[in-house]
């Protein structure tokens, strides 16, 4: 069974002469389709770089990371970047909806980016999937942090992504509402059936995975599942 994402030995530096430091030190992982993978480490372990080079959007400085059983290497910018914006979808720590647009229209621009003939078409059904069809006309700073958090979820929805990276996706949320928001991911999960990725430090985060990945300073020091 071709990965989703997968990496060999893969080597991301950042820096120049003595200020170089190695994020990445040889890492070797695969992500298996419809899996639930929790990258876990404290700050500056490595995982949200793990998580950005498993989506191809980091460069690596050694060893290699392939994209549904293709190798990056291989694929031209364009390609790169049509990959990314049709089977790949995101989910930041702030959420990242466009300021300027309403709820409906940041999900409307991820459906015309993603230009999937197997995308779903209707931003306002997304936004009901995720509760929140009566904010389709707010502006992000008119929504909670929950409700931005959701909307970015819809937004990845319109992609029809195969895999989903999720970057610390409750680190500005409440107790209650990051439990909600995890609920949901879930829950759309075993709906959709995409492979998740979570980058995480919180291993109450992480035990919802099917498996867990544990990182120290840019290496996998142990997996559990």
């Amino acid at each position: 069974m071709t990965s989703v994402s997968a990496c060999r030995e893969l080597v991301v530096e950042y820096g120049h002469g003595d200020g170089r430091v190695r994020a990445l030190d040889h890492v070797s992982l695969d992500v298996a389709p419809g899996e639930r993978l929790a990258l876990r480490g404290r700050s500056g372990s490595g995982k949200t770089t793990l998580l950005h080079a498993l989506g191809g959007l980091v460069e690596p400085t050694g060893g290699e990371v392939e994209l549904e059983g293709r190798p990056l290497a291989t694929l031209d910018e364009e390609a790169r970047r049509r990959m990314r914006a049709t089977r790949i979808a995101y989910v930041f720590q702030g959420a990242n909806l466009l300021p300027t647009f309403t709820g409906f229209e940041n999900v409307a621009f991820a459906i015309r980016a993603a230009a999937s003939p197997d995308a779903p078409t209707d931003p306002l059904m997304l936004l009901g999937l995720v509760g929140l069809a009566g904010k389709a006309e707010h502006l992000p700073g008119e929504m909670s942090g929950g409700e931005r958090q959701r909307v970015a979820l819809a937004r990845a929805l319109g992609q029809h992504p195969g895999l989903l990276l999720c970057d610390e996706p409750t680190g500005q949320l409440d107790s209650d509402t990051g439990a909600r928001i995890l609920d949901l991911i879930d829950a759309l999960q075993r709906e959709f059936g995409f492979a998740l990725v979570t980058a995480t430090h919180d291993e109450d985060v992480a035990a919802r995975h099917d498996r867990v990945v544990e990182l120290e300073e840019g290496r996998v020091v142990r997996e559990s599942a």
